[in-house]
């Protein structure tokens, strides 16, 4: 592997930053083309050692592998230039999608538009849950996993953390003996207690603050999206079950709606579909005080979303030989990922009976979701279809078919 200069590396990992549309998936070959195949700053064992390490850990994958990219170069500061330019661009899209829909989401023809959205961001996520099942479902175990997952959470309501740690304890348990593993050199001398100190303050210094100025609302958002940043193994997809239960029925911070609004906005923008955290946070604080709570919520949000990426990282990448070399962990990732799949089921459904059922109770026991079938929405229904047919059959992108389908729900609010 050969360093590269800074300005090589800026330039390189802005155009990832920029380009970065399509989920982790599509990023994760972005990055594997412009660091592997078109130059040789990682090699291919070095590459998908990195993507194993950052499938394991919470938090964005593919932020974290540019991170780990940027580390392996240039140490702290490269991986801080190289996560930031994979963050930055996203966020400052969202930053004005969000106050833009702020201002004009409520308007008539802007809420028909987002119906074909909302359409679209349906086939979306049946997308994800079959492109990880494919992958994630291996033997028995896996579908009993994935099984299980979906009904605690759709039928129970366990909390998602809880789901998360049954799974990794389970594949631990199941993956035997790891006597007489060996590990090989660290590229990097750790520094970990250093390392750990410096960013846990960085990481909690502004809830310190917040919670010595008295802002209530902050703090609570503060708290609860730096205990998103601990938990969001799988990706996006599957913690967002648990983020919209939070934020739209414990806190009441936004509504059902701009929920899915939200993520159908993400979906458009570069950058891990985890900026969504932003969008939310944007949208609370406007509704808290205006411009300004905005623009403080979304700050903090991106703070504490994404400090927690470098510090995984930081504490992480020197002993990413032994970490890899580990049967346990890499039996307790498998476990985790096949439960992700059910939650990403659980997700597939909860959207699917928002978008096409104007009302959805709740069962009196079970926290089993319940639509009332008078209220079907047959112009939802209708615009899903299509959205299925142009991505699933005529394999179309998201931002072109999201475009035709908001154009579509337009021309059917107007006749």
């Amino acid at each position: 592997m050969s360093a590269p200069n800074w300005s090589e590396m800026t330039r390189v990992f802005g155009r990832i930053g920029v380009l970065s549309f399509g989920g982790p998936a599509a990023q994760i070959a972005l990055m594997h083309r412009e660091l592997v195949e078109s130059r040789d700053w990682l090699s291919e064992a070095a590459y998908l050692r990195a993507l194993s390490l950052c499938m394991l850990l919470p938090g964005p994958e593919a932020m974290q592998l540019a991170t780990y990219a940027g580390w392996r170069m240039r140490g702290v500061a490269g991986g801080l230039l190289a996560g930031l330019l994979f963050v930055v661009p996203g966020a400052l899209v969202i930053a004005v999608l969000a106050l833009g829909y702020a201002y004009y989401g409520q308007l008539p023809l802007v809420q028909a538009a987002f119906l074909g959205i909302k359409a679209a961001v349906i086939i979306v996520v049946l997308q994800a849950l079959r492109k990880v099942a494919g992958k994630a479902l291996v033997g028995v175990q896996g579908w009993v996993l994935a099984a299980l997952s979906f009904l605690g959470l759709f039928v129970l309501d366990l909390p998602f953390p809880l789901i998360i740690l049954c799974a990794g304890l389970w594949g631990m348990i199941r993956a035997g003996d790891t006597s007489g593993q060996t590990a090989d050199a660290a590229p990097r001398k750790p520094n970990t207690l250093t390392t750990l100190l410096v960013w846990s303050a960085l990481w909690l210094a502004p809830l310190a603050l917040l919670w010595a100025m008295d802002q209530t609302f902050l703090l609570q958002l503060g708290l609860f999206f730096s205990k998103l940043a601990v938990v969001t193994f799988g990706g996006a997809y599957a913690v967002l079950a648990y983020m919209t239960q939070t934020v739209v029925q414990d806190f009441g911070w936004i509504t059902t709606d701009q929920m899915i609004d939200a993520l159908g906005l993400a979906e458009t923008t570069p950058g891990p579909l985890i900026l969504v955290t932003e969008f939310v946070a944007l949208l609370a604080g406007f509704a808290q005080s205006g411009i300004s709570g905005a623009i403080a919520a979304g700050l903090l949000a991106l703070w504490v979303t994404f400090t927690p990426c470098f510090l995984w990282i930081f504490l992480a990448g020197p002993y990413l030989e032994r970490i890899a070399g580990q049967p346990r962990l890499a039996a307790a990732l498998q476990a985790i990922t096949a439960a992700v799949v059910g939650v990403i089921a659980n997700l597939s459904i909860w959207f699917a009976l928002h978008v096409l059922f104007d009302q959805v109770a709740s069962d009196v026991v079970l926290a089993l979701p319940m639509p009332v079938w008078s209220s079907f929405n047959l112009p939802a229904a209708g615009l899903a279809l299509l959205a299925a047919i142009l991505m699933l059959v005529l394999k179309r992108g998201f931002v072109s078919t999201m475009s035709l389908l908001a154009l579509a729900a337009l021309s059917l609010a107007m006749v």
